[in-house]
């Protein structure tokens, strides 16, 4: 079966599962080779279609183990290994996203497909960034988040206040300390040294920008807990220079120019360190070059 050959449905729900369909049937039907996660896991082994490892999911729904690697790799093989996987992932969540939209639509005035389209969007917005894998029951989190959009515009409809004109709504406008964008903070910080700048993009698109760690490790090339914990630091310093006011108010100069002397020697030593990387690199690959050269 190919795109072409499908009649897509109108509903959003429908479509993708026409769309994980297609991906998983004859003659070559998307796989996952369960020998990888471990016995420990109590999964069957060997390699089994992604239909049949659901069926396998929602049979012992206890396989918490089972269920936590299975979607850890659903995740990952999404962010990382192109759009068929994301098909994958929500074809895998079919039988919950369903039942949420079911539940979801009783009694709802609406279009029951707006309600299918949100929880579905709420599922591939925390699948592409808002899960953190690292933490237990990552299928939960993606269900959580599914629910909530398509819980959220049930209740738009009926918390939704208009307010005729704005200049009439009372209440303070003058903004407090600090004020702003989020991103101008971090600007700050890297002007002031607490922030590097080669860190400023990383850390805005996964701290602000709630996007998955993994691809924007793989894009630095570092693994995932490296980057874990190198904003962990950053978070400790911003956390830090937010609580002395250095970056709501005025930096002395002596401030300033501690700031910059933690940001030199930071840089000394991911240089050191990425020097000492490659001479080692160097020296495992030198004996094979020599043989491959003799």
């Amino acid at each position: 079966m190919t795109a072409s050959d499908i009649d897509w449905p109108a509903s959003p729900l429908e479509a993708a599962d026409a769309a994980f369909a297609a991906l998983t049937c004859d003659p070559e039907p998307m796989t996952l080779d369960l020998d990888m996660y471990g016995r420990v896991t109590g999964l069957p082994g060997g390699v089994v279609t992604l239909p049949a490892l659901r069926d396998w999911l929602l049979a012992h729904p206890r396989a918490y183990m089972a269920r936590d690697e299975v979607w850890r790799d659903l995740v990952r093989r999404a962010r990382l290994d192109g759009p068929a996987w994301v098909i994958a992932a929500v074809g895998m969540a079919m039988p919950a996203l369903r039942r949420y939209a079911n539940h979801l639509c009783a009694g709802y005035a609406g279009d029951p497909d707006d309600i299918g389209a949100e929880v579905l969007t709420g599922f591939l917005t925390a699948l592409r960034d808002r899960v953190d894998v690292a933490r237990d029951a990552p299928y939960a989190a993606l269900c959580r988040a599914a629910f909530r959009a398509g819980y959220a515009l049930r209740q738009q409809a009926g918390e939704y206040t208009p307010v005729d004109n704005v200049d009439h709504v009372t209440g303070p406008r003058t903004p407090t300390l600090p004020y702003g964008h989020p991103d101008l903070l971090v600007q700050r910080a890297v002007g002031l040294g607490i922030l590097d700048r080669e860190d400023e993009q990383p850390y805005i698109d996964i701290r602000l920008g709630r996007r998955a760690i993994e691809p924007v490790a793989a894009r630095l090339g570092i693994t995932v807990d490296a980057l874990r914990m190198r904003l962990g630091r950053i978070d400790t310093r911003l956390a830090d220079a937010l609580a002395s006011g250095l970056l709501t108010g005025v930096t002395s100069q002596q401030a300033a120019r501690e700031l910059a002397g933690q940001a030199e020697h930071r840089a000394a030593t991911r240089t050191g360190r990425a020097t000492a990387s490659r001479r080692t690199a160097s020296k495992l690959t030198a004996p094979a070059t020599a043989a491959l050269a003799a």
